[in-house]
């Protein structure tokens, strides 16, 4: 594992998938299994609901032993449990994301990030005096912004991993969020150079939906879509607004949201067309 919990939030949430599997295969309810270990009643509802911080590795132990899973399977809850246990560094973070939102940890693990913002540039791509000037909008304090600079550009560090980890990431940006009046006419070019540079990364795509193109899909969405290495692993959704961010786990809306994100992308100029656009961007830029 790597020193930045790599796994570990997908680890956790499969560990709670195959802890509801084993007990089902065993014939227990949620109440009996709690009963026979002498917990109390709530506390296995909480690991099967993914809703843990770190797990406890004598409790997964005692699960196996009354369930009888069988070496194999222990060996697995052994492996999930060590891997999920990492103290990943968002944990240091939980005054900029918020207690217990998984949001650092889905982007972390994931082999894919699908990425929509319609008036906003994605804070995978923002530049530091970018990310300075948007949140003085929020009328938080000097230290707050402080550290949440620090945790987005702690975010941006998956992009450059170099040991097969890291994500690809498919970006669609709007003319709109390029255009805002911000900051100095030096900040807004170095994020259009940042943006440039970024999109000719063999692991980043990004697009450009232009005002010329009229109306298009997804025109009041906020997509962050994770799809992670391991099939088993479903994907999840965040939608997020100025008071929160929503996360989407239900197979069925997370597939709505994948077929916006498609015609959302299907809709901009291909990658190609929008550095072209960037660049005449930058030298024109006011």
């Amino acid at each position: 594992m790597t020193d930045d919990g790599y796994g570990a939030t997908v680890a956790k949430r499969r560990l709670s998938r195959v802890l509801v599997a084993i007990r089902v295969r065993a014939g227990l309810s949620l109440n009996e299994a709690n009963d026979k270990l002498g917990w109390r009643r709530g506390r296995l509802n909480r690991f099967e609901a993914n809703d843990w911080r770190l797990p406890e590795g004598s409790f997964i132990r005692d699960l196996a032993r009354i369930y009888g899973a069988s070496d194999e399977k222990s060996a697995e809850l052994e492996d999930l449990t060590r891997r999920a246990s990492a103290r990943p560094w968002w944990r240091g973070y939980e005054d900029v994301f918020g207690k217990g939102n998984e949001f650092p940890g889905f982007e972390n693990d994931a082999a894919r990030i699908s990425v929509y913002m319609p008036l906003v540039v994605p804070g995978l791509l923002q530049t530091p005096a970018y990310i300075t000037a948007y949140m003085r909008t929020h009328g938080t304090s000097p230290q707050w912004r402080e550290r949440a600079l620090a945790a987005r550009l702690r975010r941006q560090q998956i992009l450059g991993r170099t040991d097969g980890t890291a994500p690809r990431l498919v970006a669609v940006i709007t003319e709109a969020s390029l255009l805002y009046q911000w900051g100095t006419r030096d900040d807004r070019r170095a994020q259009i150079t940042h943006l440039i540079t970024m999109s000719r990364r063999p692991h980043v795509e990004l697009r450009l939906l232009r005002f010329a193109g009229g109306h298009h899909p997804g025109m009041i969405s906020q997509i962050n879509q994770f799809d992670f290495p391991d099939d088993d692993d479903p994907s999840v959704v965040y939608l997020e607004n100025d008071v929160g961010i929503e996360q989407v786990t239900k197979a069925d809306d997370v597939k709505n949201y994948t077929t916006i994100f498609t015609q959302i992308r299907d809709a901009a100029l291909p990658p190609t067309a929008t550095t072209t656009y960037l660049e005449k961007l930058e030298e024109t830029m006011e």
